[in-house]
């Protein structure tokens, strides 16, 4: 049984079938608007995945979403955060340094793995993945490789 059940008036209908006719709207904003017009017209949540092809689930989500917050806000898609990156200049130099200079005893050259556990055991960062690493070694050698720098040694 549905908990959270769309009704809505006739302006709103109008509002959401102006939506997915006319004007350019985000792919998202469109299929929400669909899943809110098929459920007001008394379609099962599972009629309603199988006919715009997306998860029951999804359907659920943006019923509740429009009960408990309103028609604006199921339509539209929520803002994300920014994400803060780990490494910031400083540590990215750090970072770099360390790939350069010689590798630990035993060892004939650094690891992602080994990159990571260094700049946290040096205090660069509080915790760090490989994967990370990974991706700022790769970045800086695209910048590099785009620009005629020279190293002095």
């Amino acid at each position: 049984m549905k908990h959270y059940i769309i009704n809505l008036t006739e302006d709103e209908r109008e509002e959401l079938i102006r939506l997915t006719t006319t004007g350019r709207h985000s792919a998202l904003k469109m299929q929400h608007a669909r899943i809110l017009l098929k459920t007001d017209e008394g379609f099962a949540d599972e009629e309603v995945a199988e006919h715009l092809d997306v998860n029951v689930r999804t359907v659920e989500r943006v019923r509740k979403r429009c009960a408990i917050e309103g028609i604006s806000a199921a339509v539209n898609p929520r803002k994300r955060p920014l994400k803060v990156p780990k490494i910031d200049g400083e540590a990215e130099a750090r970072l770099v340094q360390l790939a350069c200079s010689e590798a630990p005893n035993g060892r004939q050259r650094w690891t992602l793995r080994l990159l990571a556990d260094k700049l946290v055991e040096l205090d660069v960062v509080e915790s760090i993945s490989h994967e990370c690493v990974r991706q700022h070694l790769k970045k800086r050698v695209k910048a590099l490789a785009n620009t005629a720098v020279l190293h002095s040694a």
